[in-house]
């Protein structure tokens, strides 16, 4: 057959436009990237402004905002993409002053969700050599220092909390005050640590269960406080979790010869052994109030699943807890991301089933009694920043750890 140069011409074209649609659909796919970073963007883009973060109208230090800029930074620390380091350091810079005062914080409040936020300063610090980031890391030792206390040393959890430890604060306060510790000498206050913890343990704890109660009041005086033993009434998954993760975090920080470590260590591994108990075994998730299981209005919540597998992934990983426990921790992620985790088109991911917030009084304020029914009926919402960060940190264990054979979900 006698091909003419005409059609000859018309073959290159055709061959040209095949190649050229092929690298179109080739260029026009996403990359499909972890899912730590994925979340981070997310993050992100539903929040151009860390300030933004737990659905905030107005700049304003917040412990969730710390909480997620703390977990983006650990994504900086992974991948070096400075995206991640601007977007946390705009969060400080947006309500640090040039004097190094942050502009909505009162110490007279002496509240210790504040401290949590302090954990990003040290990065921050050390990657820019900004001063103002160091004084408000001291301001909030100063905090520590003079925090008012339980007749038997513990910390209130706020200033409108007399004589009230809840297992919130202890993660706000906790890992914070080691890090500040270790980074600049005050190895002294490390049983001051240990006693918040053995508080906590003494008297919060449930020995039927293993659970802990999310509040105690020393003073056995509030409202929603049993009048014997001064505990709140219920068993709230986030409360546990910041509980955990608290344990997990502080062993960082605590120095390896200190009498008081192995406390520490011993306490995270029975709580373990709790969690574990009462993990799902079809979901691997946990419940909203932990020890209810399917009762009417309980539900699979997301931030404590994501605390609760953050704990497992983090223990294991750093051989606290025995490899027989890496199927439990595969679980509990795992089953986040299949149960809890909607992926968009565009790549955006989205956790849902996240309890927007919960707490116990103050004395004018009886809806916030600690009954089952408070618990289950507050509002739930989707890409709460107390279940993204968690996850983005866990996330960052399971796609990094040589423990963790990490397969597409």
């Amino acid at each position: 057959m006698k091909i003419t140069n005409s059609l000859l011409i018309l073959i290159i074209l055709a061959q040209l436009l095949l190649s050229c649609n092929s690298k179109q659909q080739t260029v026009s796919e996403p990359e499909e990237i972890p899912l730590s970073q994925a979340m981070a963007d997310s993050e992100m883009k539903r929040n151009p402004h860390a300030w933004m973060i737990d659905f905030q109208p107005d700049p304003r230090w917040s412990y969730v905002n710390g909480l997620v800029c703390l977990s983006i930074l650990d994504v900086w620390e992974k991948t070096k993409e400075q995206k991640y380091f601007d977007y946390a350091k705009g969060y400080a810079d947006s309500l640090i002053n040039n004097n190094g005062e942050i502009i909505t914080y009162k110490k007279s409040s002496y509240n210790l969700d504040n401290i949590n936020s302090g954990k990003i300063l040290f990065s921050l610090y050390k990657e820019t050599g900004d001063e103002r980031y160091k004084k408000v890391m001291d301001t909030f030792y100063h905090q520590l220092e003079v925090q008012p206390r339980t007749p038997e040393g513990g910390f209130w959890h706020k200033q409108i909390y007399p004589n009230q430890m809840w297992l919130d604060g202890i993660y706000m306060s906790a890992p914070f005050y080691a890090e500040y510790a270790v980074t600049y000498g005050s190895d002294s206050v490390f049983n001051d640590i240990a006693h918040q913890f053995e508080l906590l343990n003494e008297h919060a704890r449930d020995s039927e269960t293993g659970w802990y109660y999310h509040g105690w009041d020393a003073s056995k005086s509030v409202y929603w406080a049993d009048k014997e033993t001064g505990l709140s009434k219920n068993f709230w998954g986030r409360g546990v979790g910041w509980y955990y993760m608290a344990l997990v975090d502080v062993l960082d920080y605590f120095p390896a010869e200190h009498p008081k470590r192995q406390v520490i260590l011993d306490q995270f591994i029975d709580l373990t052994n709790t969690i574990i108990k009462w993990q799902d075994e079809k979901t691997g998730l946990w419940y909203q109030v932990l020890d209810q299981g399917a009762r009417e209005g309980n539900y699979l919540e997301a931030t404590c699943s994501a605390m609760f597998a953050y704990g497992l992934l983090k223990g294991v990983d750093k051989g606290y807890l025995g490899d027989d426990k890496i199927p439990v921790a595969k679980l509990a992620y795992e089953g986040i991301v299949k149960n809890l985790i909607v992926k968009h088109p565009d790549g955006e991911v989205e956790l849902i089933d996240c309890c927007a917030g919960a707490g116990l009084g103050p004395a004018d304020n009886p809806v916030r009694d600690g009954t089952y029914e408070y618990y289950i009926n507050e509002k739930k919402r989707s890409n709460d920043g107390k279940g993204t960060g968690p996850f983005i940190m866990a996330s960052l264990i399971y796609e990094n750890s040589t423990k963790f054979k990490v397969e597409k979900l």
